[in-house]
């Protein structure tokens, strides 16, 4: 055991060095001489861009969102008011981008009791109004807002 543990950490010692090796390229001069300031603020400047090693499989990983890409969500800031719902429903949201939006009203059990609206939207912040006086009988509902592959699920309450 204890020569397997004595491979192990040669290895690991190698290989390190290795790394250390090829991870600083911008140490080693190929010239001899004189040595230009402006190369050396170069090279450091470009060594705090790759913070580190694994820094540079970034893009290799595809779980992994690239930089601020794909961050923004197209369907954000969902408001539903008043809750508890009366005879309208208030619905306020943002799109990032032009999209069909699917607003749906679904029951306790996730069958579809009525959609409200289901049409392209431009991007930007929207406010619609929905009556449902007379539509909807009392008790707990959801709205469910689609726009793309994104989907939000708000819960209200009718009176």
């Amino acid at each position: 055991m204890r020569k397997i543990l004595r491979h192990v950490i040669i290895m690991l010692s190698l290989s390190s060095f290795v790394l250390v090796g090829s991870a600083r390229p911008s140490l080693v001069h190929e010239h001899s001489g004189a040595v230009d300031s402006n190369s050396v603020a170069k090279k450091i400047d470009e060594r705090r861009v790759q913070r580190s090693f694994f820094s540079s499989f970034r893009s290799f990983f595809p779980f992994r969102a690239n930089d601020n890409i794909n961050n923004e969500k197209l369907l954000s800031s969902v408001k539903v008011f008043p809750n508890p719902v009366a005879d309208q429903i208030n619905l306020s949201f943002r799109l990032s981008k032009q999209s069909t939006v699917s607003i749906k009203v679904m029951d306790a059990l996730g069958n579809e009791v009525m959609t409200l609206l289901n049409q392209d939207l431009e991007a930007g912040n929207q406010s619609h109004t929905f009556e449902t006086s007379n539509k909807l009988t009392n008790g707990f509902y959801f709205i469910r807002m689609s726009a793309g592959t994104e989907t939000v699920v708000k819960r209200i309450s009718v009176l």
